[in-house]
C-alpha cells in the first residue's frame, strides 16, 4: 500500500497540481496586495475620496465611525466593500488565468487534422485505405 502510495504522490499530474496550487495561493495574495493596495486608492479618488475597504451598512441602531469600530463593538454589518474588493481580485486572478492559460495552449502542439476516409468512387461507400476492391459494390478500385 506505501508503494502505491508513492507512486501516485510522484506521477507527474499530481506533482503539477501541487505546485500549481502553492504558486496559485502566491499569486492570489499579490493579486489582493496589488487590488487594495495600488488600484482602489486611486479608483477611491477618483470616486470622491472613497474607501471601499471601509463602506457598510450598519445593521444595529448604533453609529460608529468605521467597519473597524463596528466590529470591534461586536455590531452586525455588511461590509459590502470588503466584498467588491473581493470581486474585483477574483476578476483579475481570473483574467489572468484565462490570458496564461489561452497562451499555453497557443504553444501547444496542435493535433494533427484527421485524415479523411477513402470512398469508393462507385458506390461512395467507405473503404480501407489499402482496399483493392469495394466489399460494398465489388468495384476494382486499385490505384483510385
Amino acid at each position: 500500500m506505501f508503494e502505491e502510495w508513492k507512486k501516485f504522490l510522484l506521477r507527474g499530474n499530481v506533482v503539477d497540481m501541487a505546485t500549481g496550487i502553492i504558486i496559485g495561493a502566491a499569486f492570489s495574495k499579490i493579486v489582493s496586495s496589488f487590488t487594495s493596495d495600488i488600484l482602489m486608492p486611486p479608483l477611491g479618488l477618483l470616486l470622491g475620496k472613497v474607501d471601499f475597504s471601509n463602506l457598510y451598512i450598519n445593521l444595529s441602531s448604533v453609529d460608529y465611525d468605521s467597519i473597524n469600530a463596528a466590529k470591534e463593538a461586536g455590531a452586525p454589518v455588511i461590509a459590502y466593500g470588503t466584498f467588491l474588493n473581493t470581486c474585483l481580485d477574483f476578476l483579475i486572478v481570473a483574467t489572468a488565468i484565462f490570458i496564461l492559460i489561452k497562451q499555453v495552449n497557443r504553444l501547444m502542439p496542435k493535433a494533427p487534422e484527421p485524415k479523411a476516409p477513402r470512398v469508393c468512387p462507385y458506390c461512395k461507400e467507405t473503404v480501407a485505405d489499402d482496399a483493392v476492391k469495394c466489399s460494398h459494390c465489388a468495384s476494382d478500385i486499385a490505384g483510385k
